[in-house]
């Protein structure tokens, strides 16, 4: 089985090409990058349209593979900017008809989860999903992933592009300021924000540009924003182990490519005799092999979705959908209902 997978929620247009060993066959990527400022959905998705046929046909001629050995087209359904998700979908709807395959919804949190869960040979690992917009504790539990603990108001990579943009910098903030925070030398006090197995970040990006007004060096902003905010979802990532009796541990999202995050987050676990893994970062970071193996995984298991039931979910959550492919304690398959899989009543938009 082949599956090739479309990844459009973002900033990141991707198709990756996987077989049914998890290995990638092909990948293809373009990151939009805005001129100024933050992100534009409309803008970047107007970079998606414009970027994702070059890029289907980039990952099919790597792969080797052609039309009629795809098994299905999966898209990420969402969460994510609306224009981006849109455009995506609209791609992925058209191969399906074009080449008379299943089309295949798939969230893409748990895409982050599948990719990192098959690469690690873990059966069940705790995921710490640090992103732009997602920033979340995640577990499996009784036919689907859940959200043990997360972010009340903004993703931790959107904290960090939204404060480098405020200090002079462009997007993406988070390798800028990781590179600026290996020159930081003075730990500054900033808001230690945990709320039980929750985080907040709106707190510490004001009082860092407080700072800064007073006179505060970058490097030195940033290598304390670093280690307060990496201390915090170290803590919740501890505190949900403890609580599940677990001892496993993957990364995912693109701020898992953080060095210090991840050697924070490997330390934790291995003192508690425990297991760490964080994909490479091709695979960390939004890309279309994730939503293909995720696409491949569902597929097995007969998720697909009519065209015209398609439309996407912006705001669609990790533990909204059902996880048709894992098993239960027990043994059994939970089975997703029509419903549950066909998100979204309304035409395709």
């Amino acid at each position: 089985m082949i599956l090739l997978g479309i990844e459009s929620t973002a900033h990141t247009a991707s198709v990756g090409v996987v077989d049914e060993s998890t290995r990638v066959l092909g990948l293809s990527s373009d990151m939009y990058r805005p001129p100024t400022g933050g992100i534009h959905p409309r803008e970047a998705a107007n970079h998606h349209v414009e970027s994702l046929p070059g890029l289907v046909r980039a990952a099919m001629e790597e792969a080797g593979v052609r039309p009629n050995e795809v098994s299905a087209v999966a898209f990420a359904q969402g969460p994510g900017l609306g224009p981006c998700l849109r455009a995506g979908a609209t791609v992925a709807r058209t191969l399906a008809l074009l080449w008379g395959r299943p089309l295949v919804p798939v969230n893409h949190c748990v895409a982050h989860i599948e990719i990192a869960r098959a690469l690690s040979g873990l059966e069940d690992p705790m995921l710490l999903y640090a992103s732009g917009g997602n920033t979340q504790v995640i577990v499996y539990g009784a036919g689907r992933y859940r959200v043990l603990g997360e972010t009340l108001d903004i993703g931790v990579g959107n904290f960090l592009d939204k404060l480098w943009i405020a200090l002079g910098g462009s997007f993406p903030g988070g390798p800028a300021i990781e590179a600026e925070a290996l020159r930081g030398t003075q730990l500054l006090t900033l808001p230690y924000a945990v709320h039980g197995m929750d985080v907040t970040f709106s707190g510490m990006l004001t009082a860092a540009l407080a700072l800064h007004r007073a006179g505060a060096s970058r490097a030195d902003l940033a290598y304390s924003v670093e280690v307060t905010a990496y201390s915090m979802l170290t803590e919740i990532t501890e505190r949900a182990l403890a609580h599940r009796h677990r001892a496993e541990v993957v990364l995912g999202g693109g701020v898992a490519c953080n060095e210090r995050l991840r050697g924070m987050v490997r330390s934790m676990v291995e003192a508690r005799g425990g297991v760490y893994f964080a994909p490479p970062r091709k695979l960390c970071v939004d890309n279309g092999a994730m939503v293909a193996w995720t696409g491949l995984l569902a597929h097995r298991a007969g998720v697909s979705i009519e065209v015209e039931r398609s439309a996407v979910n912006p705001r669609q959550r990790t533990d909204q959908v059902p996880a048709d492919w894992r098993q239960s304690s027990d043994g059994h398959p939970h089975r997703a209902t029509s419903d549950a899989r066909t998100r979204g009543d309304r035409a395709p938009p």
